[in-house]
């Protein structure tokens, strides 16, 4: 791939602390599998080695979105950390695992996943995500604009019960509020009032101005 795209690479955290493992890479592979239908990549996010999964976006919007579903597609006791990086791919040959990639949007999706478990060691406990733009990527969306977004948008989905999640969840795949209140045997008003309360509104608002709804 010559043109900029947006490299991902997710790492589920504490999983070393859950008594069964084969369930959480389950769990795992029923979220990405979700992910994968309803927020297609130019590669989809797969496993690679232990916790780790990857997965290659046209964008910075679509990785963005894609992001947030795959945190809200995890069962509660999961989560997942995520680093994006913008640039260019290269295949560099072929592994067990698949194609074999290198370049700037790789090394900046890295810089990114080490920057994002960094911060969320220090002030910002609920942090997930970050951001960071390669070296060969100057057009790409400002790291600055976008990680001020991720900060926003990882302290409220961290607040939020799991009731919560699957209704914005559902939002962001096109279902109605009155799907989604179907769904959860409530009604539609309780499902606006969920949106406001959790702060839904306003991750959907802000992802909306990146392009990322």
């Amino acid at each position: 791939m010559s043109s900029s795209v947006v490299a991902c690479i997710v790492d589920l955290v504490g999983s070393r602390r859950q008594g069964d493992r084969r369930a959480v890479q389950r769990a795992l592979d029923e979220a990405l599998a979700h992910v994968n239908r309803v927020a297609p990549g130019l590669e989809p996010l797969a496993p690679t080695v232990g916790d780790e999964c990857q997965g290659v976006f046209p964008d910075v919007a679509a990785a963005l979105r894609a992001s947030l579903l795959l945190r809200l597609a995890l069962p509660g006791e999961l989560d997942c950390r995520v680093g994006l990086g913008a640039g260019t791919v290269e295949d560099v040959g072929a592994g067990p695992y698949g194609r074999l990639q290198d370049g700037p949007a790789w090394w900046a999706a890295r810089d990114a996943i080490v920057e994002a478990k960094r911060r969320e060691s220090g002030r910002f406990r609920s942090l997930r995500s970050w951001y960071a733009v390669g070296e060969d990527a100057p057009q790409a969306p400002p790291a600055d604009v976008v990680n001020a977004y991720l900060l926003c948008r990882d302290q409220l989905v961290g607040g939020m019960n799991e009731r919560a999640r699957r209704i914005l969840a559902g939002v962001l795949e096109g279902r109605t509020q009155v799907q989604i209140a179907q769904d959860e045997q409530v009604s539609q008003s309780a499902v606006s009032q969920s949106l406001q309360r959790s702060g839904a509104v306003a991750v959907l608002g802000a992802a909306e101005l990146l392009g990322a709804r």
